[in-house]
Formats: C-alpha cells, sequence, structure tokens
C-alpha cells in the first residue's frame, strides 16, 4: 500500500515550520519512504514572538493562537502544495504542532488547531499525536522512536538534536527513549546574542575556552539523575538553564563552547543510564546511531559527541542534510498513517504508559 502524506513540524528551537511530502510504502509490514519535496518555511518575527510567549497568556487568548496557528499553518500547506505542484497528489496531512506546556502525566500541549488546518487544505489531518499517551500515563514524548524503527531498521540507536535533544536505544527487552538535554533552543539564544540566529557548524563554539565549573553545575542539575522515562519542557532550557548559564557571567563563546560540551556529555551519560552497567562495546556495526535535527549539521558538536559516545562502543554518525533536517516531519507523516490505519504508533516502553496506543486526533476536511 502507498500513502502520499505531508508531514508538519515545529520544533522547540522557532526556525520555523518544516513541510514535507512524503511517498510511504508498506510491503508485508516492512516500510519505505521516499522524500518528494521538503521546505522549511521561517517564522515571521510576529509568529515567532506569538508562539514563544504562548505559555505566558490567559486561557482565551491562548485558544484564540490555537486556532490562529492552526489557520495559519493550514495556509502554508497550501502554499507548499501550490510551490510543489502538488494538488490532488495528497491524501493526508499530519501535524505535530508547536509544543507549549508539557507537564506529563497530567497534560500536554501543542497548538495548530487540527479541524483548522483541514478547513484551510480541504484535506484529512491528523493531530494531537502525544495526547493519547499522556491520557495512559504516559511522558508523550518521544513519540519519533515508532518511525525510526520502522524507517530506519539499519540503526540500533537514535540522537536527535533539536531545540531539545533525545535517544532512542533499541534494547533486548524493547525500545527507550528520553530526552537526554536541552540542545539547539539554548545554543541558538547564546548565538543571537553575537548576533547569530545559530553556531554554524559550531564554528563559535570551537573558538570558546570550556569552563569546567559551569559544566559541573550543568550537569548537577536534577533533571539528569532521574531515570527514564522522561521529557523536557521548552522552559526547562530557557528559564533553569540559561539562568545558571548567566549566572556565570562568562564570555559568550566560553558559555556556548562549554554548553556544548554539556549536551554531548549527556548524550553519552544517557547512552550509558539505558544500556546499563553490564553494557559491552560492540567491536562490530551493531551499535550505531544515527544523529539528526539541526545538530547534526553543527559539526563542532557531532565531533563532541563521536569523542563521547566511543568509549561505549556506539559509531555516531551525522544524517545526510535532508534526512537530518526533515527526518521528524517525516516521521510525522508515518504516524499520521498509522493512526489512519489504527494501528500504534507510540510504544509504552519508551513513554511509560499503560499500554502502547493508536495517537491522534483526525479531522475530516472537503473540498
Amino acid at each position: 500500500m502507498v500513502y502520499r502524506v505531508i508531514g508538519l513540524m515545529s520544533g522547540s528551537s522557532l526556525d520555523g515550520l518544516d513541510i514535507v511530502c512524503v511517498e510511504l510504502e508498506e510491503t508485508g509490514g516492512a516500510w519505505s519512504y521516499r522524500i518528494d519535496a521538503a521546505a522549511c518555511m521561517p517564522y515571521e518575527a510576529e509568529w515567532r514572538d506569538r508562539l514563544s510567549s504562548a505559555t505566558d497568556l490567559d486561557a482565551r487568548a491562548y485558544l484564540l493562537l490555537h486556532s490562529d496557528y492552526g489557520h495559519y499553518t493550514g495556509r502554508r500547506v497550501n502554499e507548499f502544495i501550490e510551490a510543489y505542484g502538488l494538488q490532488y497528489r495528497v491524501a493526508l496531512v499530519s501535524s505535530h504542532g508547536h509544543t507549549t506546556f508539557h507537564v506529563p502525566p497530567a497534560m500536554t500541549g501543542q497548538i495548530g488547531c487540527g479541524a483548522a488546518i483541514a478547513a484551510e487544505t480541504g484535506l484529512p489531518v491528523v493531530s494531537d499525536l502525544r495526547a493519547m499517551d499522556v491520557a495512559l500515563g504516559g511522558q508523550g514524548a518521544p513519540i519519533v522512536p515508532m518511525g525510526e524503527k520502522l524507517l530506519f531498521p539499519e540503526y540500533r540507536h537514535f540522537l536527535n538534536i533539536g531545540g531539545i535533544a533525545n535517544v532512542s536505544v533499541d534494547l533486548p527487552g524493547g525500545r527507550v527513549a528520553f530526552d537526554t538535554s536541552p540542545a539547539n533552543r539554548v545554543l541558538n539564544i547564546l548565538s543571537e546574542r553575537l548576533g547569530e540566529p545559530y553556531d554554524d557548524g559550531g564554528r563559535i563554539a570551537s573558538g570558546g575556552t570550556l569552563h569546567e565549573g559551569l559544566l559541573s553545575a550543568l550537569d548537577a542539575l536534577e533533571y539528569y539523575g532521574q531515570p527514564y522515562p522522561k521529557s523536557l519542557a521548552n522552559d526547562f532550557g530557557t528559564d533553569v538553564v540559561m539562568t545558571l548559564v548567566d549566572s556565570f557571567g562568562l564570555d559568550t563563546r566560553d558559555a556556548l563552547r562549554t554548553f556544548t560540551e554539556h549536551v554531548a556529555r549527556q548524550v553519552r551519560i544517557g547512552l550509558g543510564m539505558a544500556l546499563g552497567p553490564s553494557h559491552t562495546p560492540s567491536q562490530g556495526s551493531g551499535d550505531r546511531l544515527l544523529i539528526t535535527g539541526g545538530g547534526a549539521l553543527n559539526g563542532f558538536l557531532v565531533s563532541r559527541i563521536s569523542e563521547q559516545t566511543a568509549p561505549l562502543g556506539i559509531q555516531a554518525e551525522a544524517a545526510e542534510e535532508t534526512i537530518a533536517t526533515y527526518k521528524e516531519a517525516v516521521i510525522m507523516a508515518l504516524l499520521g498513517v498509522l493512526r489512519w490505519r489504527e494501528e500504534e504508533t507510540v510504544m509504552a516502553s519508551v513513554t511509560g504508559a499503560a499500554r502502547s496506543s493508536v495517537g491522534g486526533a483526525l479531522w475530516m476536511g472537503q473540498r
């Protein structure tokens, strides 16, 4: 069976709305994919401001933003369809939305009303992909491991470096995944202080000096000692981590260098936690780690991760640029198809929910 789906992803780094049109094919339980078109549509300053301040709104204003952002997203999908000549070729839209509140297992919030997207596009839309897992007592995150398992079976381990970094580890008893640390959101805040939207290739960080005191203080934060399953809200990076970084009064380059090291160290610590004390480094190619997300394009960060994970016998590999940038949007498309097929989208072994579940609300558009 072949499906042509648009997947949407908006990350906490607020760089823009990732849109992909992907052809997904299932044959005898095995899935394959082909990206037909992909684009990151940058957020205008107004939308960056509205999304970044969403958690400060009262209930009425928040729900209005939820609706507005859904209509905005639907219009961007229409622009994408027009730009790439995809009219009448798309069967489904699957939208992650933009995460605002994330307080598992009580609730999670992703704005971008699915009904509004369906109204704008006239297409069926799947949204609210995390809500069912949280209702079942899970973390609601990460939700990409199902897609990693089905679309990238040649890898055992995965690291996605977006606004937050998370690992997914294939263990004999099942797959586990969890957030390891804030990442690009903090790196970008620091880079912006130097007049750069992000640290291109890690050039700024590589010229800074590692500050052991700050590194130790970051590593000592309570979250890192907690067992998985666990996940981070965006404000952990902006409020807790940035407050700690700023308290040291460092030159911004040194802060970037130190936080980059912190991200790499927490990847190694997280992988070690998942693999357990009895883990024996593999001499073969079975322990390959695929790095995706915007952080995969940060060569200095990737080199620090490679050095940190080598003692675990794990070979870290940055994905090629298209997959590095759009893997999460591709997986959102797959999760939408799985929801359409009423198949499981979220694994309880990853999130700690009472059971694995079929996640997502389905909104039927009509042209």
